[in-house]
């Protein structure tokens, strides 16, 4: 789908920054045009560093056409630059369902306007992200989708908090091909592992106490555990909006550590809007995850990578007709054979053990916009599930939605086998020598809650 038009130089005073991830800046919009209330625009990035892995995929390569060559739509995408609209209609969409993605419309866009709008938020953007990338003033569209923070179309309409939520890997690999060296990874999670090596490299100044197998359990007790965690570093995986604005956590994800006078913030906000002290907004945000089993479906997804990495790089190096960069580094000699074993297979199922891979690792990156209202008073009927909160008597609508489903490349894979390496090897030879979060001079999650 596209819009007309064509936005211009005028137009970008009317847009302004919202948050942004590797590969895409994300602008919302303040003015009165009734096509775009309610929506935000997201424009393609590009990296200052060149040595760096590209964040996203716009060109197919011929490895790539051949992946998802049983996908018409999506190759055809690739010509028309609305890949990541396309991949979210016909890839995503089977996995986590219909009514959680959207794909959005494409809109084209002039250099003028790509120009105008980087100069003006350029002051909102995170230092770091700055230095590391700059909108890409040659592309020729964005894509208009829906703002998830906001409960409808309608930002001055009912008070409406949203919480996005990047929930990260759900569950521990069983896979056969990892080796013995890194069998850590069968018991302790991705997510904390790599918290040591950021803290190791300064990228974060404490250790998160979150633990996505909390959030993932289907139990409502962990859930609330895994949602204390966020509140005392949320890093970039947790922030609370009120009406569309950001009242908690980090602009783009700069923000690895919450001052105590932020939550409070936060919290007379969140009271002064909802009337919801903190226990009952974790109360709230609970249950909604809890019954709207969403999360049921993104552990599913995530699960598709059956063979972890140290598999699915094996069939990559089959894929591309390349001798296996890893084998050769390869002792073992019961592990070596099930590799052998690997590349011996027909064509058609190493791709689909990569597809899937690559599918998982997008529902691994993604994030869950979760948007609350209440219920006014004597309407029954509504399209939305709705959660009934006992301790302020309020019945509140909500809905689940997920963003950045964006398709990873295919030359991502040794990345992403380097950079598994790198996380096993540093937390197997350093897991005492970094501090937990508790003892620290950050509020732990029992401190906010007793606070209350």
């Amino acid at each position: 789908m596209e819009m007309e038009g064509v936005l211009q130089a005028g137009d970008a005073k009317d847009w302004v920054y919202k948050g942004e991830g590797a590969a895409n800046l994300i602008l919302s919009y303040t003015g009165s045009s009734p096509a775009m209330l309610g929506k935000v625009l997201r424009v393609k990035k590009i990296l200052k560093d060149k040595s760096q892995p590209a964040p996203s995929c716009m060109v197919f390569s011929s490895y790539e056409q051949l992946l998802w060559g049983h996908i018409p739509e999506l190759v055809d995408s690739v010509k028309q630059d609305c890949l990541a609209q396309a991949y979210v209609m016909h890839v995503m969409s089977k996995h986590l369902g219909a009514n959680h993605v959207d794909g959005g419309v494409r809109v084209c866009v002039s250099r003028d306007f790509l120009e105008l709008v980087e100069k003006n938020v350029l002051n909102s953007r995170p230092a770091w992200r700055v230095n590391a990338s700059s909108i890409d003033n040659t592309a020729d569209a964005a894509l208009l989708i829906p703002d998830h923070s906001l409960f409808s179309g309608n930002p001055r309409g009912n008070s409406c908090i949203a919480v996005e939520i990047k929930a990260k890997c759900g569950f521990l690999p069983s896979s056969e091909y990892i080796s013995k060296e890194n069998s850590i990874k069968k018991q302790v999670t991705r997510y904390k592992m790599h918290q040591h090596l950021k803290f190791h490299q300064g990228e974060i100044s404490t250790p998160s106490e979150y633990n996505p197998l909390d959030l993932f359990s289907g139990s409502k007790e962990r859930i609330c555990i895994a949602i204390k965690s966020f509140f005392s570093t949320p890093q970039n995986n947790f922030r609370v909006f009120v009406n569309g604005s950001l009242v908690f956590g980090g602009m783009g994800g700069g923000a690895d550590n919450v001052h105590p006078a932020e939550t409070d913030k936060c919290l007379q906000d969140l009271s002064k809007v909802s009337g919801l002290e903190l226990p009952d907004f974790i109360e709230l945000l609970s249950e909604a995850i809890f019954r709207s089993g969403v999360l049921g479906k993104l552990l599913i997804t995530q699960k598709l990578d059956d063979h972890d990495i140290e598999g699915a790089i094996h069939l990559y190096y089959s894929i591309i007709s390349q001798p296996c960069l890893v084998c050769k580094n390869v002792t073992d000699a019961e592990l070596l054979r099930k590799y052998t074993l690997l590349h011996s297979l027909p064509l058609d199922k190493s791709l689909k053990i990569v597809r899937d891979f690559l599918v998982s690792a997008t529902a691994k990156d993604c994030s869950l916009m979760i948007s609350f209202r209440p219920r006014e008073s004597g309407t029954a009927d509504s399209e939305y599930d709705s959660v009934f909160l006992d301790s302020v008597k309020q019945t509140y609508e909500y809905k689940a939605n997920f963003i950045d489903l964006d398709v990873k490349p295919l030359d991502k894979m040794e990345h992403y086998f380097k950079l598994d390496q790198k996380i096993v090897n540093f937390y197997s030879r350093n897991e005492e020598l970094v501090p937990s979060l508790k003892g620290s001079n950050t509020k732990d999650a029992s401190q906010i809650q007793l606070q209350q």
